[in-house]
């Protein structure tokens, strides 16, 4: 069993002195792979088309094709069919827009999440994509809480390795945050529901309120105390990523 965090859409703002990259996970055991999230798809790169365009622009992608996940599994020995499942924090252009790379896998997201993709109505919904469902993927949604996870509420997803589904709406409609095992350890993709690299001082309260969610006010604690938890945000500064 092999878990990689991969930086899939590295990203500098032209209104922002930042560098960051967008967190995947890839969970290898075997002739199966699992994706957490997906970053950006090939096509952003090569020939966006529609919103990607006004994207790329906003967000500073840095127009490199190796950061797509189809790539890099590649590059790890992988084959891209070998990606059966395919688990979404949520549907957002630069956590889903992979979505087309990988067109047999299956894709795991919570109900609320998929609901308000195909219907959006907050300002923040502005960040999803239609183009990134056009292959029309084979959906799994959730939402009965099934479970507990250090703590707090969770939903069981059904694979042999632990996996969850931890509801932490806000960010968007069925944000979630997704805790797979790794050995005798847990690593914890807390997707957009903490700031950059869980770096609560790094933005003001009043924006982590209305973009974040309501968790930034009692995440930090929860973090503090579950050292044996590994941490990912669903960005993180680009130095980060060098140590992965």
């Amino acid at each position: 069993m092999t878990v990689s965090v991969l930086n899939c859409g590295e990203m500098h703002p032209p209104l922002l002195a930042w560098r960051v990259g967008t967190a995947c996970v890839l969970h290898r055991a075997e002739n199966r792979a699992l994706l957490i999230d997906t970053g950006l798809e090939t096509r952003y790169y090569e020939s966006p088309a529609g919103k990607q365009k006004l994207f790329k622009k906003i967000f500073g992608v840095v127009e490199d094709p190796e950061y797509s996940a189809v790539r890099q599994i590649r590059r790890l020995g992988c084959r891209p069919e070998d990606v059966s499942d395919i688990i979404l924090t949520h549907l957002h252009f630069d956590h889903a827009g992979g979505l087309p790379d990988f067109p047999n896998a299956v894709v795991h997201v919570h109900a609320k999440e998929l609901k308000a993709a195909r219907n959006p109505g907050r300002w923040i919904d502005i960040a999803f994509d239609r183009e990134n469902f056009r292959h029309q993927p084979r959906w799994e949604t959730y939402e009965r809480i099934t479970d507990e996870w250090m703590g707090l509420p969770a939903i069981r997803l059904p694979f042999t390795t632990e996996v969850y589904f931890i509801p932490l709406h806000g960010h968007s409609a069925g944000h979630c945050g997704v805790a797979l095992r790794d050995g005798a350890g847990w690593v914890f993709q807390c997707g957009d529901s903490i700031p950059v690299s869980a770096a609560f001082g790094a933005t003001p309260a009043w924006l982590n309120a209305m973009v974040v969610g309501p968790q930034f006010r009692w995440m930090p604690l929860w973090i503090r105390e579950h050292p044996e938890v590994r941490i990912l945000a669903g960005h993180m500064w680009s130095s980060d990523f060098s140590r992965e």
